[in-house]
């Protein structure tokens, strides 16, 4: 069921459509922008307020570390995921550059990990639903956010349509990414295969509805719950 994102996944399907017609980059640009902007805070895109502000805009503290059932995660833990997700791939992959997180990011935020949390049991993820500063964790994904929006506004119809390089899937393992635990080392695999149009539609787009969709059911569940 639908809970976050209406239209959604019809422009992603244009997105999908044009993204590799040369002649079509323009507005391949501004329809990623269009997108990635009602998946960040506002403030990311200048935009008018969106859902993720009304998602995060009243939650309190300890509602970001509920787990509504076993089989889901939890509110920080997502915005984390998708978080690290997002800077890995656009700032490493995509742009061949350093990722925003770093030491200082992650003592800020209070993270006693550096991987997206694939592999993370249910234990772990309490753990670190708890252990996070959400407000950092926000300031970060704004940042991330950010940096995607600098990153499409340079890439020209060869860069989109260009494999991703060997040695920067590797540079993810060796900065600790992603750990060599099976459930989270797969995605090295999963986005080599990729060129730059398909992790374009995959991290920072697509696997970023699907996971605020989540969270927005589960704010409705522990809301359900505590009322």
């Amino acid at each position: 069921m639908k809970y976050f994102g209406a239209g959604l996944s019809e422009s992603h399907k244009e997105l999908n459509r044009i993204i590799r017609k040369p002649e079509l980059i323009e507005q391949t640009k501004e329809l990623f922008l269009e997108i990635h902007g009602k998946l960040h805070l506002s403030v990311v895109s200048g935009n008018e307020r969106n859902e993720v502000d009304e998602l995060v805009g009243d939650l309190r503290e300890d509602e970001y570390a509920i787990m509504p059932t076993a089989k889901d995660e939890t509110i920080a833990w997502v915005l984390w995921h998708i978080s690290r997700i997002e800077d890995l791939t656009m700032n490493i992959l995509v742009n061949g550059e350093k990722q925003i997180f770093n030491e200082d990011w992650q003592t800020r935020m209070n993270s006693p990990i550096r991987d997206t949390g694939n592999a993370l049991s249910d234990n772990q993820i309490i753990q670190l639903s708890k252990s996070l500063r959400i407000q950092e964790l926000l300031e970060y994904r704004n940042e991330v956010g950010r940096k995607s929006r600098e990153i499409i506004r340079t890439l020209s119809p060869d860069d989109i349509r260009r494999k991703i390089p060997t040695q920067r899937i590797s540079r993810i393992l060796e900065e600790g990414g992603i750990t060599n635990h099976e459930d989270s080392i797969w995605l090295l695999d999963f986005w080599a295969k990729k060129d730059i149009a398909g992790i374009l539609l995959m991290p920072p787009t697509r696997h970023v509805m699907l996971h605020l969709n989540d969270c927005c059911k589960w704010k409705l569940a522990i809301r359900g719950r505590h009322h």
